[in-house]
């Protein structure tokens, strides 16, 4: 008689359980993204051919507001703000690890080899926390902001790829705005004069909502639906 053999559990199966793939696979990148945005906020880059620049934080923070909007699309209004609320702790553990890496002692080789890298690394991150101290103000108003607003914006047509693109666009221009005024202010003041970049910023953000967000979100809800579909086959 043969002893039939025991079945693997179902979370043993699907690690993933119940959790939609395109969930899954978008809030591991909005976790990068929250990181990366703190750190790339120290280099002003010039919008060319004008005078005005923008913190280059603003790229990975755009992906943050595409992500929410389509987080928001796909799986509810709550969904989307515990994301964003969760996307805290890597920012905060992120800001820990930089601590812990700046307070330990370099390496003799190092210190002896190369240290102008060490010196070029230590004067970057230890001039990033006023960065590090404004991203969460800025970064937590405006993405519920966004989420809030894309929201509301929803109502006859707007499921529509025409809707969904006017919805992200407005949304991503109101929050991405509040955003810059909040950031720049708490970051920069009085380090310089912040019109330039102010003006920039702003104009940037605004210009990037309107041309190229509700493309992004498209995109995005199109990818989450096939990666949904892709588990499901």
């Amino acid at each position: 008689m043969t002893t039939p053999q025991p079945q693997p559990p179902a979370a043993a199966a699907d690690p993933l359980g119940s959790m939609p793939l395109g969930l899954f696979v978008f809030t591991l990148l909005y976790g990068g993204m929250t990181v990366l945005a703190g750190v790339l906020a120290f280099k002003q880059v010039q919008l060319w051919p004008t005078s005005l620049a923008v913190e280059s934080g603003i790229f990975p923070f755009l992906l943050l507001v595409v992500i929410s909007s389509t987080l928001s699309q796909l799986y509810g209004r709550d969904a989307a703000k515990r994301i964003v609320w969760w996307g805290f702790f890597p920012l905060g553990l992120s800001a820990v690890l930089m601590w812990l890496v700046l307070a330990l002692p370099a390496s003799p080789e190092m210190v002896a080899f190369r240290p102008d890298d060490l010196a070029a690394f230590e004067r970057v991150h230890r001039s990033t926390w006023r960065v590090w101290m404004a991203g969460p103000a800025s970064y937590i108003t405006s993405l519920l902001l966004n989420i809030w607003i894309f929201d509301r914006l929803r109502g006859s047509g707007a499921e529509s790829t025409i809707g969904l693109m006017v919805r992200g666009a407005i949304a991503s221009a109101l929050s991405q705005a509040v955003d810059s005024v909040i950031f720049i202010t708490l970051a920069f003041y009085g380090e310089f004069d912040i019109t330039d970049l102010m003006i920039g910023q702003v104009l940037a953000k605004v210009v990037l909502s309107l041309v190229l967000v509700p493309f992004l979100i498209t995109g995005g809800v199109k990818t989450a639906r096939w990666l949904d579909r892709k588990k499901e086959g």
